[in-house]
């Protein structure tokens, strides 16, 4: 019997895709896993890797505005998304339709500043500070 449930990133990636995103650029991580684990179920995207949270941004956000897509990065989740954090706010600057994603501690963990493995005290307000919008599912 095969199991019928959707996920987070289930319901994520249908989304991109009625939005017509098709590229992700990304570095895996323990915290996004379930996402690239979703890509191969679903398939319909190019997924391109980067090296540094910062060069999936500066790909996306490049890939955006020749393109007219929007452009998605996906990176780690703490020390990642800081490592993006410039990245981010030169794509905002820039007015580029960019959509980062980043993982997040386990949910028991989150705001406790309790030194989870890649924790950051104050990862959504940084964040909120450099970009048009941020958003915790």
């Amino acid at each position: 019997m095969t199991d019928k449930r959707i996920t987070v990133a289930d319901s994520l990636l249908q989304e991109l895709q009625r939005q017509g995103a098709d590229t992700i650029f990304g570095i895996i991580s323990i915290h996004n896993i379930p996402i690239f684990d979703a890509l191969e179920r679903r398939g319909g995207f190019r997924v391109v890797t980067a090296r540094h949270e910062g060069a999936a941004v500066n790909m996306a956000d490049a890939y955006s505005r020749v393109s007219g897509k929007l452009g998605v990065a996906l990176t780690s989740t703490g020390t990642g998304a800081g490592n993006a954090a410039g990245a981010l706010i030169e794509a905002w600057n820039g007015g580029a339709p960019l959509l980062h994603i980043t993982g997040q501690v386990a949910s028991p963990y989150v705001d406790t500043g309790r030194g989870y493995i890649h924790d950051c005290k104050g990862q959504f307000a940084m964040l909120e500070g450099i970009s048009k919008n941020a958003h915790r599912v």
